[in-house]
């Protein structure tokens, strides 16, 4: 049997000792895949993303590549599997200096990484989405929701190197025009030959987002999740 892509066993989360959020979630991912994750508010799909990107002290196993995260170094791990938050909420300064802080981290300098090159990517993306150059010198406080979280997903997307790409309500705050052409050029990212990203999981509120966008769902109910496949 091939060894998945990428691949959850058994995860738990608990908030305070006794009451969990979730637990015994399993799945796999395989190229090309892309898992929507559903569910009511408080059930636990962010912290779901945060714990799939090592990012929550969680119980339960991870593996990329049949390898878990501490095979990799945990920064570099995070590096393969991305979560971009559903906003950028409290960040300082602009998103410029924001992606400029991000490729001063260790971990990317070591992957031989092109800030210009990066900037240059982050920003044709965000042109796609009609975000204007100035923008980018613009602080965070001073743009629209939807301003700032097409920035922040360019941001992210501009960087090579992401394998798992985990997507936390990347269109709540954008207009049904903007969140199409959004959907449209991530959904191509497994399939492009361009691109590093081989599957995405990507939580949503949206039914029709849900049968637009995602290969396979998994709902989360009641502590737990349920596995729907779709067609």
């Amino acid at each position: 049997m091939d060894t998945p892509l990428f691949e959850a066993k058994n995860l738990s989360w608990s908030k305070l000792p006794g009451h969990v959020v979730f637990s015994n979630v399993s799945f796999s991912i395989k190229s090309g895949d892309i898992l929507v994750l559903t569910g009511k508010s408080g059930a636990g799909k962010s912290t779901l993303l945060k714990c799939l990107a090592h990012m929550n002290v969680y119980e339960g196993e991870i593996f990329l590549h049949g390898q878990p995260p501490k095979a990799y170094g945990i920064p570099s791990f995070r590096t393969r599997v991305l979560y971009i938050p559903q906003r950028p909420a409290l960040l300082p300064g602009s998103p410029r200096a924001f992606h400029n802080i991000v490729h001063n981290f260790a971990s990317r300098k070591q992957s031989g990484a092109d800030p210009e090159e990066h900037m240059s990517s982050a920003a044709y993306i965000a042109s796609l989405w009609g975000i204007e150059d100035e923008l980018w010198d613009r602080d965070w406080g001073n743009l629209s929701g939807g301003e700032a979280q097409r920035l922040a997903l360019a941001i992210g997307l501009g960087i090579q190197g992401t394998e798992i790409l985990l997507l936390d309500e990347p269109t709540s705050a954008l207009d049904i025009g903007s969140a199409g052409a959004v959907e449209k050029y991530i959904t191509a990212l497994p399939k492009s030959v361009n691109s590093s990203i081989q599957a995405i999981v990507w939580i949503t509120h949206s039914a029709e987002q849900a049968a637009a966008v995602g290969t396979r769902r998994l709902c989360m109910q009641d502590g737990g999740a349920v596995e729907v496949l779709v067609a």
